[in-house]
């Protein structure tokens, strides 16, 4: 089972991937940064100051402690619209991202492939022995 486990590994395609899925992950913190500090304050600010990771509709608002460490405090419930909001930025940006990752790649792959069928390999002429062989056949045929 370790032997395959191992030749499993060793073909590429798990390297490859987690290679993928490690680059995602990290491309993801980018935009999301990317969104969270420089995209949205601009955009808060046109609107009027307004902060979209803020926004939320208090379903319950919350109790403080009665007495400090008594354990009695009830946490406040809410909607937070303005973390969807920001979400919902987010992966509109890393969806054009990976959009246009995957359209540069087709591209890149098509016109590699064009290249093939534009330049068709030309076979070598044929040697001396092969045309003496073929006027040989020909005479024999007749």
């Amino acid at each position: 089972m370790l032997k395959e486990i191992k030749t499993f590994i060793s073909k590429g395609n798990v390297v490859e991937m987690a290679v993928g899925l490690i680059m995602a992950v990290y491309f993801g913190a980018i935009v999301q940064s990317l969104v969270k500090d420089i995209i949205m304050p601009p955009i808060g600010l046109l609107l009027g100051g307004v902060d979209f990771s803020q926004l939320t509709i208090v379903l319950q608002p919350g109790v403080a402690e009665t007495v400090p460490g008594a354990g009695d405090a009830i946490a406040e419930v809410a909607i937070k619209y303005g973390m969807f909001i920001n979400t919902l930025i987010t992966f509109v940006f890393v969806a054009f991202a990976i959009f246009m990752v995957v359209k540069g790649y087709n591209k890149l792959k098509d016109g590699i492939a064009k290249k093939e069928i534009e330049a068709p390999v030309v076979p070598p002429a044929p040697s001396k022995e092969e045309v003496l062989l073929t006027e040989i056949r020909d005479l024999l045929k007749k």
